[in-house]
């Protein structure tokens, strides 16, 4: 600028040195050129700062010992240290997790020592609920159920006589074999199984149809006119059906009441449930630890649930139907439809077991679809098992039923095992190669209306009997101490009540004209029932019938 001094840079001398690379040696050159260039010996353990700062403001501050700053300043600063970090490229460590680890994680924690007592107290109350909810659930559930459900099936009156109460630890200990049963009578006509189902998926569900149409019946031992018919051809000793027949095999397995008339005749015995029964339902969650609503108008209800899966389970046996006419019928038709009625495809065939050298046994079977199978016509039966609340069972099939199928029946063998042991009876008892479980659940847990189906599995009767421990030999076991035990009594109407409370069976002597149309019932006070027998008679009883099957 004008007028201003300005400051005149001074090149250096610079050394040639023609002998080599470097400064050259000599005393000369040390004084001339090195002189000026400042010197701090170190070692290699001390730090090291700035090698030269070209961005130092000279005039910031002052130098406390009076000498003139340098940008060859190799004076450690503090300041400058602090702000250094280093720049590392490694990943930091992998925590070990695991609880060993969380636990001495939350022991480092930085806490107050009132926070630590209150965290710990927490703890403890925590754990102490859950004590009594285990406690409790495996203490008292059962008696919650009782409470809930758990009613007799039906009232008893005062003018019965109960005769005998055999408990369901003497069932379990039974065993009889039978041979092969002989058809003697097929009825009806079966569509033809729909093998597209076979493919459902949750993700692919069907929508479940209602066939109004279509009628089922559910007829009683003594208004079958073929049953009848073979009783006065004298084919047999003993009638019944299958589902009467199965609940008496699976009798240990139940849990709600139900009850079977037996009515001699002469020398002839008939198995037969009563109109309206329970028998024409189907339980749900009969055998699960967790208890249902107890208001009877509950769509979750005990009884809501047996309706709906019935509805379901009629719906379902049609829908997987081809349906397009084309039926494999029988010698005789629909014993139970009239003329021109439109009836679900369903075959009944009427089958004779020998249970001793004077003892026949009838029972009306019924199979309900068929299908073709390398080259040969396989007969088959079709339930349904339905899910209502995911709440409920602890599984939701929606998200199980691909992946983990296996849980899924595991769970249903655990809730329904009375249910599901009655269906492989009924196959057993009608030689059904096949039996097809279909898994329909609502589309709602709070819409009992509407429902689809998930999936459908295909098991051999057989086969899913050993799966779920369900010994043939004990099933006929019972059904020939039943009827050795009914053939020793005298004519007249008897009828078998399971407990509502306790694993025992009951039997009463009732009035001829019990359950009749114009058969008033009227419940009898608890304190005026009939006490059952005293203990050492319930013993000797059951001894005896012990020897009887011995001896068989």
């Amino acid at each position: 600028m004008v007028g201003t001094k300005q400051p005149q840079l001074k090149v250096p001398t610079v050394v040639d040195n023609p002998d080599g690379w470097g400064p050259p040696d000599g005393p000369a050159f040390l004084e001339n050129q090195l002189q000026n260039v400042p010197y701090a010996p170190f070692s290699k353990g001390e730090k090291l700062g700035r090698v030269a700062d070209w961005t130092r403001n000279f005039n910031a501050r002052p130098n406390p010992r009076g000498q003139e700053y340098s940008v060859f300043d190799f004076a450690f600063d503090e300041a400058d240290e602090e702000s250094f970090r280093l720049v590392d490229g490694k990943p930091p460590p992998k925590p070990k997790f695991g609880p060993r680890w969380r636990f001495q994680q939350q022991r480092q924690l930085p806490q107050r020592k009132d926070e630590e007592v209150e965290a710990k107290k927490r703890e403890q109350e925590k754990e102490r609920q859950r004590r009594d909810r285990f406690y409790h659930q495996n203490r008292n559930t059962m008696q919650r159920r009782e409470a809930a459900v758990f009613k007799s099936s039906v009232d008893i009156q005062p003018e019965w006589t109960m005769l005998d109460q055999i408990p369901f630890t003497t069932f379990t200990k039974l065993s009889y074999g039978v041979g092969e049963p002989e058809d003697l009578v097929l009825c009806g006509a079966l569509e033809y199984y729909d093998k597209t189902y076979d493919r459902v998926t949750p993700k692919s569900e069907r929508r479940l149809e209602r066939f109004k149409n279509r009628n089922f019946f559910k007829v009683t031992t003594t208004d079958d006119p073929v049953i009848r018919r073979l009783a006065s051809e004298d084919k047999a000793t003993v009638f019944a059906t299958d589902t009467i027949l199965a609940t008496l095999m699976c009798a240990p397995r139940s849990v709600y009441s139900w009850d079977i008339v037996v009515q001699r005749v002469g020398n002839k015995l008939f198995f037969d449930k009563r109109d309206g029964s329970q028998l024409d339902l189907l339980s749900v969650n009969e055998t699960s630890q967790e208890p249902l609503p107890e208001a009877k108008e509950d769509i979750n209800s005990a009884h809501s649930l047996s309706v709906e899966a019935a509805y379901i389970n009629q719906n379902f046996s049609q829908q997987v139907l081809v349906r397009d006419g084309n039926k494999v019928e029988f010698q005789e038709p629909n014993p139970f439809a009239s003329e021109g009625e439109e009836v679900a495809s369903v075959a009944y065939r009427y089958r004779r077991w020998k249970l001793d050298e004077d003892t026949l046994l009838v029972a009306r079977c019924e199979v309900h679809s068929v299908m073709d199978a390398r080259g040969q016509t396989q007969f088959l039966t079709l339930n349904a098992l339905n899910e209502f609340d995911p709440k409920f069972a602890g599984v939701d099939w929606r998200q199980k039923l691909e992946t983990q199928r296996g849980a899924v029946l595991a769970t249903e063998l655990k809730n329904n095992a009375n249910k599901l042991a009655k269906w492989t009876a009924q196959a057993l008892l009608a030689s059904a190669d096949v039996m097809k479980l279909g898994y329909v659940s609502r589309i709602h847990p709070r819409d009992h209306y509407n429902h689809v189906i998930l999936s459908v599995q295909g098991y051999k009767p057989r086969e899913f009997a050993m799966q779920i421990n369900l010994n043939t030999s004990n099933m006929w076991g019972i059904v020939k101490s039943i009827v050795d035990l009914c053939l020793k009594l005298n004519e007249g109407k008897y009828v078998f009540v399971k407990d509502p409370s306790k694993p025992q069976v009951r039997i009463y002597e009732v009035p001829n004209d019990a359950f009749e149309n114009d058969y008033v019932e009227e419940p009898l006070p608890e304190e005026e029932q009939v006490p059952p027998p005293a203990e050492e008679e319930t013993a000797t009883k059951v001894d005896e019938e012990k020897d009887v099957d011995a001896d068989v």
